[in-house]
């Protein structure tokens, strides 16, 4: 049986004569769900979300009707919305596709997810490097103004909220909750302890705040239209719904597929939509969920439990395209942006490549990141440019080790997760890169000072 696409949220994206103009969106029934919504009790529409049991989109999979429910309303205070729409995780580009070609659809979602918490005032926090996103958000809201779908008196009712665009420094922490509302509030990225600064009592400007990101909310309208009963039946049940995954690296047609959660498999996707591996190659790993997340070997199997309870050996092709399945795999699906490696990739460099990505993105506030991401990425180009040592391979995992869970963010186990995945899976070629070397008298030019720093 072939895999087929259920395009809900991605219904416009490509399709043939379509364009982001207010036009188009309501003359294919757009801003309609908003006109109804507007006449709805708040605490009816906050119940829908929570029994739609939908999560989010955007990495840590948090539920998004709880996230609502978690809000201080008796404080007095404005409660506001921001809409994440920084989308900066390596091998993630789905929230960027909504932004360009529908943008009248997360406009509709904002609007009907801020009156449903009754916020007066919405942030989109575009990536810095989303320029043309950032102009077409900028025109879209100027329309829907216009058009009564934002600002005051949204659609002749008395409800009013405004959607202003800001855009982020390119900077990878601020994808976090509390150092997305730092950066907002125009202070640096700086992630904050949650507790006291949990979002929803102590948010934006010490105030009641909700952060979705730009699928999240583009699900808002749907469960509203639907109902939430109805849409916690679509795909798994403890994780309905849809999700885009952002298929890139090493198949033969990268791209966005929308799929009904568990409805597929990864190997089917992978060889069904994506045309398997290039020619004459095979596949060696795959990081489910954006670079940050646990790599996969592709040939490993694992002892997990069915829907019936009861113990199964699966292999990595067979594992479910839902987020239950992945993480009894030890690993999570994140932001959905899969990459995909075949047997010509060197992991070591694959590893170090990575790692100086994330030591340029630590924002320097715990010491644990701070230090072990850079001395991390040091050891990896160590070992890759021929002057490695056998017993960096378990210094790699000691540090990484003592990263995981001693900061204030999940940076730290961005750093780390990729490091205890891909050494602990992978050590023969970290062992074998270091002897090769060593053989052939290494092959390294020390024109700098960073190898004596270690």
């Amino acid at each position: 049986m072939a895999v087929e696409q259920n395009r809900i949220i991605y219904e416009h994206i490509g399709l043939e004569g379509w364009n982001a103009s207010i036009s188009k969106y309501v003359g294919s029934g757009g801003y309609e769900i908003l006109r109804r919504t507007v006449s709805r009790d708040r605490a009816e529409l906050c119940s829908e979300m929570e029994k739609s049991k939908l999560r989010g989109r955007g990495g840590a999979g948090f539920p998004i009707g709880m996230k609502w429910k978690f809000l201080d309303r008796k404080s007095g205070k404005p409660i506001y919305l921001i809409c994440n729409a920084d989308e900066s995780e390596p091998g993630t580009c789905k929230d960027r596709m909504i932004i360009y070609q529908d943008p009248h659809k997360l406009i509709e979602g904002i609007m009907c997810a801020a009156y449903a918490i009754d916020a007066k005032q919405a942030f989109i926090y575009i990536r810095g490097e989303y320029i043309n996103g950032y102009r077409i958000l900028q025109k879209a809201i100027s329309e829907a103004r216009a058009s009564g779908f934002v600002g005051s008196n949204i659609c002749g009712g008395s409800y009013s909220c405004d959607i202003t665009v800001c855009r982020g420094g390119g900077c990878y922490v601020c994808g976090e909750e509390t150092g997305l509302i730092s950066s907002l509030a125009g202070g640096r990225g700086y992630p904050k302890i949650k507790p006291p600064y949990f979002p929803a009592v102590l948010g934006l400007y010490d105030c009641p705040t909700v952060v979705n990101n730009v699928e999240s909310l583009c699900w808002v309208p749907v469960v509203f239209d639907k109902g939430g009963e109805a849409v916690s039946k679509i795909g798994s049940p403890m994780d309905p719904g849809t999700h885009v995954w952002g298929v890139s690296g090493l198949v033969q047609r990268p791209g966005r597929y929308e799929i009904t959660t568990g409805s597929c498999t990864l190997g089917e996707m992978l060889y069904d939509l994506c045309g398997g591996p290039l020619p004459g190659r095979r596949f060696k790993a795959i990081i489910p969920g954006g670079s940050s997340m646990k790599i996969l070997r592709w040939d490993e199997k694992f002892s997990i439990k069915d829907a019936d309870g009861n113990i199964v050996e699966r292999r990595v092709e067979d594992i479910p395209l839902d987020a239950q399945s992945f993480m009894a795999c030890g690993t999570a699906i994140g932001s959905c942006g899969m990459i995909v490696m075949d047997n010509t990739v060197d992991m070591v460099e694959a590893l170090a490549n990575l790692n100086a990505f994330y030591a340029h993105e630590s924002c320097g506030q715990c010491t644990p990141c701070r230090e072990g991401s850079l001395w991390i990425s040091r050891i990896t180009r160590r070992i890759c440019d021929g002057w490695g040592r056998e017993e960096d391979v378990e210094l790699l995992t000691s540090i990484a080790d003592n990263i995981c869970g001693r900061t204030i963010c999940a940076h730290g186990e961005s750093v780390a997760w990729p490091v205890q995945s891909n050494v602990g899976k992978f050590k023969e070629e970290y062992y074998e890169k270091i002897q090769r070397q060593k053989s052939q008298g290494g092959m390294a030019r020390l024109d700098n000072n960073a190898y004596r720093l270690i």
